[in-house]
């Protein structure tokens, strides 16, 4: 968790900002693995996160200087990059449940089919 999202998490709670909604924690728990690649002659890292359902994220990261890249700097790059794209798709899903429990709560129920 960055200390922005430190930050903002401490605001949300102050102003009892409550009802659902993700938190870095929760972004955190749906990682369950990660695996890194540097390509060959190149300062281009890649961070794949695999999340708890099997879908993967991507990150990279690249040095614009060979001489400045630090394979440590950039898996850390590439893994804040892969880790931000995880907020969309939980956001989306969030927003999918919430939109689901409303239909329900008023007797509306939409039939989505999954080819």
């Amino acid at each position: 968790m960055s200390n922005d999202e430190t930050k903002l998490e401490a605001t949300l709670q102050a102003k009892g900002l409550n009802a659902p909604r993700l938190t870095p924690e929760l972004i955190d728990a749906c990682i369950v693995g990660e695996a890194y690649h540097v390509f060959p002659g190149t300062t281009l890292t890649v961070c794949a996160l695999t999340l708890r359902n099997g879908f993967n994220v991507t990150g990279e990261s690249a040095a614009a200087s060979p001489a400045n890249f630090d394979p440590e700097i950039g898996r850390e790059i590439a893994r804040k990059n892969a880790r931000e794209k995880i907020w969309a798709f939980e956001g989306y899903l969030l927003r999918e449940r919430l939109a689901d429990a409303a239909a329900a709560a008023r007797g509306q129920h939409d039939a989505v089919q999954v080819a």
